[in-house]
């Protein structure tokens, strides 16, 4: 498989994670954003990831310097000209996703491998939208993208068997270990976790017990690393609003319903750890 150039859309806190796994795998990564200050700032958290990494001896100084190299950003999509991967990490967001893919499919060439970066929203739709739809496959990456070692690699109706191989080569390359699902909502991860996390803040609403009481019980008595609320407060509540939702729609099922609390928190603006505030705060 081919990768020479390996493109990223978006340098968020999700795009800048799987650009700075690329870089660090030794493969040439084109950052692309709206502006140039959404790259510094994406570029900015690179950057201090490497250098926590260093410190940590996970990596030398040389290959911190290296990866950095490897990374160019720009804001002209006709830079994906030559691209033989593109990977789309917008917000999860239907109708934006829709836009940049359009975009994205203007400039590519027609055997360049297009995946999107989704936890929710459908591939087979999405790839609906793209010229040779076939070469089109969902890759959800987990944050913190450097951390995680799972990508979810989601098969839409079109998707061929090529691509499909081609995306288990590419999460092999990148360190990752890669789990096939197919097109449902939320596909596996978040089809088991999310329900899961609406139903803590539940118990929470109700007041049966107090934040630091959920996570703690689901910590020592379930084993789980972190507790529910602190993770959806890691997460960002607005985005597992978003995925709620989508189930609500998708399945049509009303014990998909997202708890009301999450409602309106996500509306006062308490997204979590990126706000300072969510079910804990956040200095």
């Amino acid at each position: 498989m081919s990768l020479h150039n390996i493109a990223v859309i978006g340098a968020g806190t999700m795009g800048n994670g799987i650009a700075q796994v690329c870089a660090t795998s030794g493969l040439p990564v084109t950052l692309l954003d709206i502006s140039d200050a959404a790259l510094e700032r994406g570029m900015a958290t690179i950057r201090k990831n490497l250098e926590r990494q260093v410190n940590k001896q996970v990596i030398t100084e040389d290959e911190a310097a290296s990866a950095l190299h490897r990374i160019h950003c720009t804001t002209d999509y006709a830079s994906l000209n030559d691209a033989d991967w593109v990977i789309e990490a917008a917000t999860e967001n239907l109708e934006l996703k829709l836009r940049l893919l359009k975009q994205i499919a203007e400039h590519v060439s027609a055997d360049c491998v297009i995946a999107s970066n989704t936890s929710s929203l459908s591939i087979t739709q999405l790839a609906a939208s793209v010229a040779n739809p076939e070469r089109f496959i969902g890759l959800h990456f987990f944050n913190p993208v450097p951390m995680m070692g799972l990508i979810e690699v989601i098969r839409g109706l079109q998707t061929s068997d090529l691509t499909h191989f081609q995306a288990l080569e590419m999460a092999a390359r990148l360190n990752k270990t890669a789990i096939t699902a197919g097109n449902r909502p939320g596909f596996v991860v978040n089809r088991i976790l999310v329900p899961m996390i609406n139903e803590a803040i539940l118990v929470f609403q109700e007041g049966l017990a107090s934040a630091q009481d959920i996570d703690d019980g689901m910590r020592l008595g379930c084993n789980q690393p972190i507790g529910p609320l602190a993770l959806a407060d890691l997460i960002g509540l607005d985005t597992l609003l978003a995925i709620m939702q989508a189930f609500h729609e998708g399945f049509n099922d009303s014990k998909y319903r997202p708890a009301p609390l999450l409602k309106e928190m996500v509306a006062a603006g308490y997204l979590g750890r990126k706000t300072g505030r969510g079910f804990h705060t956040y200095n």
